[in-house]
């Protein structure tokens, strides 16, 4: 499975907790409590340690509540990512692979269940700010768990509305992720979120 899949599998988990009467922090909540659904174009850059980004992706991502949420990566390889009853179906199109796994196996307390609004927002992550940049300000969210799969997420947001995320791994790779052309609340036809898997593949159940 490729890099992009487990790093976008825990990227909507966002909770908040430590300092709720910051602005930074009522923006973000505010943001989550009126999301109902999501559509937006992005662009990915992954980070070595050393700084250097070493590969960019683009796509669109689409998110409904409860529980739906699907990434459509167009370039420079296709794949997707379909999450809808309880499940996460990871689909490599080159490779003619699908991938499907229980939501809480494959994501369990992280960020893919954030905007979902599956998991309480209270008790997972503590929160800082961490400034400005340009016309976003940025919250940092570190998981409470010990075994977590990231050290952090930041989460960009601009005029009160999500803009961008970065996430720090435990293997020291950095996930840039920039939004553009988000909607809210627009009407997504739920067929989006059902994966039916092309004829030919090979399809792995966890």
């Amino acid at each position: 499975m490729k890099k992009t899949f487990w790093l976008i599998a825990f990227l909507f988990g966002l909770n908040t907790s430590a300092i709720a009467d910051d602005a930074p922090v009522k923006q973000l909540k505010a943001f989550l409590a009126s999301a109902k659904s999501i559509t937006a174009n992005f662009k990915q850059t992954l980070i070595n340690e050393a700084g250097d980004p070493f590969q960019t992706s683009y796509g669109q991502f689409y998110l409904q509540r409860p529980g739906k949420f699907r990434w459509d990566y167009t370039k420079p390889f296709k794949q997707q990512i379909v999450s809808t009853s309880g499940k996460v179906t990871f689909y490599d199109v080159d490779l003619e692979q699908v991938t499907v796994k229980k939501l809480d196996e494959s994501v369990g307390s992280t960020p893919a269940l954030l905007l979902s609004g599956d998991v309480p927002l209270e008790d997972n992550y503590n929160i800082e700010q961490q400034g400005s940049e340009g016309s976003m300000i940025w919250v940092k969210l570190v998981p409470k768990a010990q075994d977590s799969t990231f050290k952090y997420v930041l989460i960009g947001l601009e005029k009160g509305v999500l803009s961008g995320m970065q996430l720090n791994d435990n293997f020291g790779q950095l996930t840039r992720i920039y939004f553009s052309n988000l909607k809210l609340n627009q009407f997504i036809d739920t067929n989006l979120f059902e994966f039916h898997a092309p004829e030919g593949v090979d399809v792995f159940s966890e």
